[in-house]
C-alpha cells in the first residue's frame, strides 16, 4: 500500500507518517532524509543535492525523480506513506508511472486541512532546543521548566521559520505548489481531505477508517 500525506506547516503530517510506522509497520519516506543519505555517501548524486541546498536552491525534479526511483527500486514493494513528496506535478507523474510499471500504484492521498488561525497559533508556540534539537510546544507539550530543555538543560528558542510573518509567507507557498497537486489526484477519485483542527487522535483514526476498509 502507497499513501501521500499533504498539509499545510503545522499539520502534523510527519507525526501522522510516524503513528503509521509505529502502529501499521509503513516506512515513512521523506525525501530529506534521502538526501542526507545521498550527501553521506558522497555518491555523484550526492555532491549534486549538497550544491542545490547550498545555496538554498530547489533540488530539481530530474534529480529529485532520480533519488527518489533509486530507493524506490529495492523497495516499492514496503508499505510506504510519502511525507513531503511529491512536491510538483512532473514528481507526481514519475511516481505513478514508475509504480504503475510495477503493478502498484498510490493508493490514498489524505489532505490534512487546518485554517489560517490554527497553523499559526501551533507554529508560533514551537520551541526548539538551541542544543539538542528537541521540540516542545507552549499549547500541549512544555518543557518542565520554562524555557529550558528537559534533555539537556540548555535553552528553546523559537526558529525564524516559527515566527508569524514568515509562517504566513510560508502558508501562501504552500498553497501555490500544492494546489495543482490536490487537482491532480481528486481527478484520479483518490484524495480525501481531513479536518486537521480536531486533532492529531481525530486525523490518524479518520486515516485509518479509509485504509483499513
Amino acid at each position: 500500500m502507497k499513501i501521500i500525506l499533504f498539509g499545510p506547516p503545522g499539520s502534523g503530517k510527519g507525526t501522522q507518517a510516524e503513528l503509521l510506522k509505529e502502529k501499521e509497520g509503513f516506512y515513512h519516506f521523506s525525501t530529506g532524509d534521502l538526501f542526507r543519505y545521498e550527501i553521506s555517501k558522497e555518491s555523484e548524486l550526492g555532491n549534486k543535492v549538497k550544491k542545490y541546498l547550498e545555496n538554498g536552491l530547489l533540488v530539481p525534479d530530474e534529480i529529485v525523480i532520480t533519488v527518489v526511483e533509486n530507493f524506490l527500486k529495492d523497495n516499492y514493494e514496503k508499505k510506504i506513506v510519502f511525507d513531503g513528496y511529491p512536491r510538483t506535478i512532473p514528481q507526481a507523474r514519475a511516481l505513478d508511472e514508475f509504480l504503475f510499471q510495477r503493478n502498484q500504484k498510490v493508493d490514498f492521498c489524505f489532505l490534512i486541512e487546518l485554517s489560517e488561525e490554527e497553523i499559526i497559533k501551533r507554529l508560533t508556540a514551537r520551541r526548539v532546543c538551541q542544543n539538542c534539537g528537541a521540540i516542545y510546544n507552549l499549547n500541549f507539550k512544555m518543557p518542565k521548566v520554562e524555557n529550558i530543555c528537559d534533555l539537556c538543560g540548555s535553552n528553546l528558542i523559537q526558529r525564524n521559520d516559527d515566527k508569524e510573518e514568515v509562517i504566513r509567507e510560508r502558508i501562501i507557498t504552500y498553497y501555490k505548489e500544492t494546489l495543482p497537486l490536490i487537482e491532480y489526484y481528486e481527478k484520479k477519485n483518490n484524495l480525501y481531505r481531513i479536518d486537521g483542527n480536531q486533532g492529531r487522535d481525530y486525523v490518524y483514526s479518520e486515516i485509518i477508517k479509509k485504509i483499513k476498509r
